[in-house]
């Protein structure tokens, strides 16, 4: 109060106008730093991926040197096998028989390669492993597929018609396959399919193994540093399978990894007529190709544990003879 009167003090606001202006500004700056904040987690999640792939190389490579021959991708006879060989074709894949130069050994310990995956608890089938999933896809939790029974309809010999039901285990899903080989043996029915035990020209194949009745004792088609002709440095050891973003943790396209009954769910082949997918959505011509969801790239680890972003574009010829581990075509430059 001064001299009888009241002073009001003026207050300065912002104006409709001014709010509207920040605002705007606001939303370019975010509009102008998400994709940038993108490109950041995607590259860090393929550095994540690319360690995965490292790490599975590693253990693999030290299995290799403990039992002096890489892992079986499982265990599966040939058609119409001696008496001595009847065995296989629903026990565990060769991700159970690394798990221990993973540091998982405890988790190793509960698994027994001896009997059928679905001899096992469901409590270690669903148990994911991270070094298993790329993160570009989905986290540990979720990768997971369920157990499913599917009713086919076939045409028998006769021309009748037949419905055949297909059990699929549930288990733990990954986003990495051991490199079987290329796809030049078959996949006709007959006796030199290449998923058949021993047919595999890659490095993780499927093999046979010497029996006990129904138990499997020892694997013996045994791929060893002399039998990669090509040399390390020059065949893939393993990498990313393809999925489609519709089909993950769907079977059989993506089943149960440490399942040996579905070649698919760890094991891979490449070549001709099997190339790498381009893109996450691009649907197979078969279930058996190798892909990733990082733009342009998939990464593929070589027999000497080396990392290496693939280009997708890779022709069919290059990617065949960096999958078959001995046709004396080595390639130069691809890697």
């Amino acid at each position: 109060m001064i001299c009888g009167a009241t002073v009001r003090m003026a207050r300065r606001a912002f104006t409709l106008i001014e709010l509207l202006v920040v605002i705007a500004i606001i939303g370019l700056l975010v509009a102008l730093l998400l994709p940038a904040v993108q490109a950041a987690r995607a590259a860090a999640r393929r550095v994540h991926c690319a360690n995965n792939v490292r790490q599975i190389a590693l253990a693999t490579i030290v299995f290799k040197e403990t039992q002096r021959a890489f892992p079986p991708a499982r265990i599966e006879p040939k058609l119409d096998p001696e008496p001595l060989y009847q065995c296989g074709g629903k026990h565990p894949s060769w991700f159970v028989r690394i798990l221990p130069y993973l540091e998982q050994a405890n988790t190793a310990r509960e698994w027994d390669v001896a009997l059928p995956y679905a001899d096992h608890p469901d409590e270690i089938k669903f148990r994911p492993t991270s070094t298993f999933i790329c993160p570009s896809r989905r986290s540990a939790n979720q990768a997971v597929a369920l157990a499913r029974v599917e009713s086919k309809r076939t045409k028998l010999p006769c021309g009748c018609g037949s419905v055949r039901t297909i059990t699929y285990q549930g288990g733990a899903t990954g986003d990495y396959a051991g490199n079987h080989g290329d796809p030049s043996p078959g996949a006709i029915g007959g006796p030199d399919d290449f998923f058949l035990g021993g047919n595999g020209n890659g490095v993780i194949i499927s093999s046979q193994a010497r029996c006990s009745g129904p138990t499997p004792v020892r694997w013996i088609d045994r791929i060893r540093d002399k039998d990669i002709e090509d040399g390390l440095t020059n065949t893939f050891l393993l990498g990313e399978l393809h999925v489609t973003p519709s089909m993950l943790n769907e079977q059989p396209s993506n089943g149960p990894i440490y399942n040996g009954e579905d070649l698919a769910a760890f094991a891979r082949v490449g070549g001709v007529g099997v190339p790498l997918a381009r893109f996450p959505d691009e649907e197979p011509g078969t279930v058996l190709g190798f892909g990733s969801w990082h733009p342009g790239i998939c990464h593929f680890a070589t027999g000497d544990g080396a990392v290496h972003a693939v280009s997708n574009l890779l022709d069919t010829r290059t990617l065949s003879r960096l999958c078959h581990r001995g046709d004396l075509q080595v390639v130069t430059g691809a890697l």
